[in-house]
């Protein structure tokens, strides 16, 4: 594999003096004709274009700071840094740019280094003599602090204090210190000791963060953390540890070891949030130890309460309890919170072990009660426990909510309850009702309902939801619109008090969620939200909404009628067609103006899109319906294009029906022709065939005259026959053929030669002698 070089963060100082990351690359150097000399470029990890390139000039100082940092003032006077992932590739690279600048040994970059205030490269140091730790005295407080933020640029001088401090119990003596100190009231000292504790803590030593965080050392840990000199006054985070935070032990916790680790993983995650300062974006894994540490404390801590089977059971029985007060109650949510909190820092399978041990305990039943308590505070933590639930196993919420709808008699379903909190959120903002939507998206999401053996199918869940909680969910939006609520405002909605007014904020806000949803609905439930959009009426429902003086409800209507049309379903076409529904969109499109805002940009991308795609019905319907509305205007062309279109498609079906009627003539003129051509060949051939079965007979036409007889029919029974035109109701006549008169009958017989003695058999009906059959 080809090696691009040292992978690098680009870092750039703004105008405010912050950093901003301009991107991730691999770092390398190439001459360049433009600089007419050495340029180090950066390359973009993901698609290789060039991130940074810069000349390295001879005069431009350069400075190395905390063993993976390269920074200096570009000609431009912007401020540049580059972060490695490592020391040796930003020891490597530093190097390569000291040698460029004409110092190429070692000796000229110690140098350099040293004017730079920057700490010489390891290889240059004796490693017997990398660290000269001083005794633990009030009055060498000072030097420690200078070696243990010197040391920090230094990997292997970084290691080597650890060493120390680990196996000479270093640690404990300057917390000693500390004591005398503040006793004493040197705040020079303590100063000095803030610094110090701050340094170890950046060494990133796991060792030695045992120490700082046992029970013993945490607490001095965090006085000497007070005094910051940055500061006029000391912190008081030992009075808020000690008095104001108290640990409440929901259900008797007889595990000291449980109960100490419990601690300590509050205090360091304290220590961490509060006292420590943010890390800058060069410091992002300072303190990546102490994050670990506090991420391992979870794990321990979530596994040691899941062994103890007796603990969660307890826990869960009194949630259950519907008599305890609510105070009880809130201490019982709260811990559990923090517990499924702690929970996901488990791995993905001892995470599902975990949950399905709590789904055999009865959580869902239990969450069911809570949630149903008037306490904002105890429904709150409850949703959050629900929606950990939720984010880990979607199915097994969809389970649990199906085997309770059959089992319930009253009807009060979870679901309903969760439908019923977004509703009624008292929150001005609605940040309730704004997570109970997500949880409905997630439940609903069909990528969150892949039908496994034994559970819930997707569409039995969905048959589920819309007959039994979708009418519930849009309850505000019916009310909103309802026939009396217009009237009463008269679709303008003026009475601003009144919450089921549509200009009423907090209101439009709980529609627009509704909105939100109801267009996922569309997006991913095809037959279901169909069938109820149809039942409902309720695409006519949501374009009342658009008479709302809240621009961002009208936006929720038209982005609901976009994804409709977006699906391009021969069935909404028609609903939309039929129920004219384009009418209230085009009047807050006119109503709007010439006003350039968003409202304007959402009603053209709806007919921008039908134009491009050319959906041939709503093409006809906007323009037959609505094109003079548009017509005028012109700082867009989609109106003119969906007239175009229009057009196109009315050009293209005359052309189509004249080529039909075309089509038809000649095939029916020609199948005309050809029946009358038949019809007359065969009545010429009957004709012939009568005459020559009348002609008078000759001798050569028989071989043997006494023995051969000619049949031929009555000439009057033939004259009977003969069709004769008919006239039609248009008075013409109408011609028909009848072949009767062509065919010989066996009635009568004539003998080719006549004797005297047969003439008294012949009847009636024998033809008179020297006369032959009259053919029409």
């Amino acid at each position: 594999m080809e090696d691009k070089g040292h992978l690098v963060k680009v870092y750039m100082l703004n105008e405010d003096q912050e950093w901003d990351n301009i991107g991730i690359g691999y770092v390398s150097f190439t001459y360049v004709e433009q600089f007419e000399g050495v340029a180090m470029l950066v390359r973009s990890e993901s698609d290789d274009s060039v991130i940074l390139e810069t000349k390295i000039n001879t005069n431009e100082p350069y400075q190395k700071q905390q063993g993976t940092l390269i920074v200096w003032t570009h000609s431009d006077n912007r401020d540049v840094a580059l972060s490695f992932q490592d020391e040796g590739s930003c020891h490597e690279i530093w190097e390569a740019i000291c040698r460029l600048q004409g110092n190429p040994t070692i000796e000229i970059t110690q140098d350099l280094l040293e004017e730079a205030g920057e700490e010489p490269p390891d290889e240059m140091l004796d490693p017997g003599s990398l660290i000269d730790l001083p005794n633990c005295e009030l009055n060498t407080l000072e030097q420690i602090s200078a070696l243990v933020t010197s040391v920090l640029t230094s990997p292997r001088r970084e290691e080597s204090l650890a060493v120390l401090l680990e196996n000479e119990d270093y640690i404990k003596k300057l917390l000693q210190l500390f004591h005398i100190c503040e006793n004493l009231r040197d705040m020079e000292g303590l100063h000095y000791l803030h610094k110090i504790i701050k340094g170890i803590l950046f060494l990133n030593k796991t060792s030695l963060l045992e120490v700082l965080f046992s029970e013993e050392c945490i607490m001095d840990v965090v006085g000497c953390l007070e005094y910051d000199p940055a500061l006029a006054q000391p912190q008081r985070h030992r009075e808020f540890l000690t008095q104001h935070a108290k640990f409440k032990e929901v259900v008797p916790i007889t595990d000291s070891e449980l109960r100490q680790k419990i601690h300590q993983t509050y205090r360091a995650q304290y220590i961490y949030d509060i006292v420590l300062p943010v890390p800058s974006p060069f410091e992002e894994n300072v303190l990546s130890t102490v994050i670990a540490f506090i991420f391992f404390n979870k794990v321990e801590i979530v596994s040691m309460l899941q062994e103890d089977d007796k603990f969660l059971s307890d826990v869960f029985a009194q949630l259950r309890d519907k008599t305890i007060s609510d105070d009880r109650r809130r201490e019982l949510v709260f811990f559990f919170k923090e517990f499924c909190e702690f929970s996901q820092s488990l791995q993905p399978e001892s995470k599902d072990a975990l949950f399905t041990t709590l789904t055999e305990l009865g959580i869902l039943p239990a969450l069911k009660i809570v949630m149903s308590v008037d306490d904002l505070q105890i429904r709150s933590a409850a949703t959050d426990i629900f929606t950990y639930l939720l984010e880990h196993s979607p199915s097994m919420i969809q389970e649990f909510i199906m085997e309770e709808a059959q089992q319930s008699e009253d009807g009060n379903l979870f679901i309903n309850l969760v439908i019923g909190q977004m509703v009624s959120d008292p929150d001005p903002e609605l940040g309730g009702a704004v997570r109970s939507v997500e949880l409905l998206r997630a439940l609903l999401n069909p990528d969150n309902m892949l039908g496994t053996p034994g559970k819930c199918e997707r569409s039995e869940f969905l048959n589920f939801f819309y007959k039994h909680c979708m009418h519930n969910f849009i309850a505000p939006l019916l009310a909103a619109t309802s026939e009396e609520i217009c009237e009463e405002k008269n679709i303008a909605g003026s009475d601003k008090s009144n919450k089921y007014c549509f200009n009423n904020y907090q209101t439009a806000q709980l529609l627009s969620l509704i909105l939100e949803l109801l267009t996922f609905c569309v997006q991913h439930h095809t037959y279901h939200i169909k069938s109820y959009i149809f039942s409902k009426d309720l695409l006519r429902r949501v374009l009342i909404l658009m008479n709302s003086k809240h621009t961002f409800l009208v936006l929720s209507a038209v982005r609901f009628m976009r994804s409709m049309v977006g699906l391009q379903d021969e069935f909404y076409n028609d609903y939309i067609i039929k129920g004219n529904l384009f009418q209230p969109v085009v009047n807050v499109f006119l109503d709007n103006g010439n006003r350039y805002n968003m409202l304007n940009s959402a009603v053209i991308e709806l007919f921008e899109y039908i134009r491009e795609e050319n959906i041939k019905p709503l093409v006809a319907h906007i323009v037959e319906k609505f094109y003079k509305a548009f017509e005028s205007i012109e700082y867009v062309q989609t109106f003119k294009g969906l007239k175009i279109n229009y057009e196109k498609e009315k050009d293209q079906q005359s052309q189509i029906q004249k080529n039909l009627l075309s089509t038809l003539f000649h095939k029916v003129f020609h199948s005309s022709s050809k029946v009358l051509e038949e019809k007359e060949e065969m009545c010429f051939k009957e004709s012939k065939e009568e005459e020559e079965a009348v002609r008078p007979p000759l001798e050569d036409d028989f071989e043997d005259p006494s023995d051969k007889f000619v049949e031929t029919t009555n000439p009057k029974e033939n004259e009977d026959k003969v069709d004769l035109p008919k006239r039609t109701s248009s008075g013409n006549f109408k011609f028909t053929s009848s072949h009767s008169a062509s065919i010989p009958s066996s009635s009568s017989v004539i003998r080719l030669v006549d004797y005297p003695d047969d003439d008294e058999e012949d009847t009636e009906e024998d033809t008179p002698p020297g006369k032959r059959p009259h053919l029409s």
